[in-house]
């Protein structure tokens, strides 16, 4: 049996990377998909790709900091598929890298609102109808900058700490109400952020092997598969963890 048949999945970031490869999979495993993304361009690609493939999914354009924009998204994924039994609050930017005397207060904001704001307007909006419909499964994108310092990173470090920390509160508040709350804490994963870190050049050995005991970048399908794991009944007793899948970095 198919481990999500029947759920319906809201997943923000949707238009590419680790977002799509969970859209994706998501659908293959029975889901009904809102496909959520900035860009509504990528979007429809990923909605019409899961309905080529015979699944049901919906495109939706959002900006997650934005209230009503994260209002809307959950409307109208309840509106054209139903109340979501799943929700990924994946979409985020790496923002700009600079030490922390240099780095604009612009740029500081930007990277709070899209990866921990945008966060928790998910969470405030599908929260209600999911304590209403019974239950749920909440996955938050973290990162294991959230755990460890990287520098130039002081922002994104900052969100993504705010992320784990928000997890577990969540968790804490809606346990009594059959929802649970974990975030994933992806390493070095092989997407088009990862490739404008790089300005377009290819991964340096040296740098993956500082980063990775594989030596290699991680794939978005390793990160959708830990998603699928947190969404089904697999994991019918985690919540409020943060779920590392990082090649090792934080043990090297």
């Amino acid at each position: 049996m198919k481990k999500l048949e029947g759920k319906i999945a809201l997943i923000t970031g949707a238009g590419s990377g680790m977002g799509k490869a969970t859209a994706m999979l998501f659908a293959r495993e029975g889901a009904k998909i809102a496909a959520v993304d900035i860009d509504e361009k990528a979007a429809d690609e990923t909605a019409s790709e899961i309905e080529r493939g015979g699944g049901r999914a919906i495109a939706i354009r959002a900006d997650v900091s934005i209230e009503e924009d994260a209002s809307r998204m959950v409307e109208r994924t309840m509106r054209q598929l139903g109340t979501p039994g799943v929700a990924f609050n994946n979409a985020g930017i790496e923002g700009e890298s600079a030490l922390i005397g240099k780095m604009t207060c612009e740029a500081f904001d930007r990277v709070i609102a899209i990866n921990l704001r945008g966060v928790f307007l998910g969470m405030k909006y599908v929260l209600p109808p999911m304590v209403e419909a019974g239950g749920g499964s909440i996955i938050n994108q973290a990162s294991i900058a959230g755990m460890v310092a990287v520098r130039g990173g002081a922002a994104y470090c900052a969100a993504k700490a705010g992320v784990i920390a928000m997890t577990r509160v969540a968790a804490l508040e809606y346990a009594r109400y059959n929802i649970r709350v974990n975030c994933i804490c992806p390493g070095g994963i092989e997407t088009a952020m990862a490739k404008r870190i790089r300005r377009g050049a290819e991964p340096d050995p040296k740098a993956i092997n500082r980063i990775s005991v594989f030596g290699r970048m991680g794939q978005p399908e390793e990160i959708a598969n830990m998603a699928l794991f947190l969404a089904s009944g697999d994991a019918s007793f985690a919540t409020g963890a943060p779920f590392v899948v990082d090649g090792g970095w934080t043990i090297s």
